[in-house]
């Protein structure tokens, strides 16, 4: 059991790390805009590049806040039917959900999500529009990297669910959206 311990601590280490930079992106995006109101509407000026940043900061934090999400429990569920089971029901679904669902989805994710990026950078994508941001491919890489923390988190449900069913955790406020695990 030790051994899980130690796993499910490193698998949370990461997911945390994956909410820093989702938080770290939306205070980014938020000067971004505030920069993009300021300069279009006090100056009259208007940046295709500095709109385009404001999507991929965007895409940055929705791809690295659904781990953090996921450890935290801060995603979408029915809790109707969830909140008053047990424990160990709760841990049950949680592991059935990550088996099921989550591993499966990181695998597409990363594999289409590689061949993605990797067209892309093949191409040299960049932006279609003039003055607008070279490299796509940066963002788009970001995908199945992103598919690699989504795998984490889900392996990280899958051993604090062990962690529950063995009595050493439960799935209070220390393990919620509200709180770090």
């Amino acid at each position: 059991m030790r051994w899980i311990i130690k796993l499910d601590e490193g698998l949370a280490r990461l997911s945390n790390l994956c909410g820093w930079v989702a938080c770290i992106a939306m205070i980014l995006m938020a000067v971004n805009v505030f920069y993009d109101v300021v300069s279009r509407y006090a100056f009259n000026e208007v940046s295709i590049g500095m709109q385009e940043m404001e999507w991929h900061l965007y895409s940055i934090v929705f791809l690295f806040g659904i781990p953090y999400a996921l450890r935290t429990d801060g995603h979408v569920r029915v809790d109707v039917f969830y909140t008053n089971w047990s424990n160990k029901a709760k841990a049950w679904v949680n592991l059935v959900g990550a088996v099921i669902f989550v591993l499966p989805f990181a695998y597409l994710i990363g594999t289409y999500g590689y061949a993605f990026a990797l067209d892309s950078y093949s191409m040299g994508e960049g932006s279609g529009d003039p003055g607008g941001l070279p490299h796509r491919y940066l963002i788009k890489s970001v995908i199945p990297i992103t598919a690699f923390f989504i795998a984490t988190a889900g392996l990280g449900m899958i051993t604090y669910a062990l962690r529950v069913m063995s009595g050493e955790k439960s799935y209070t406020s220390e393990h919620s959206a509200g709180g770090l695990a």
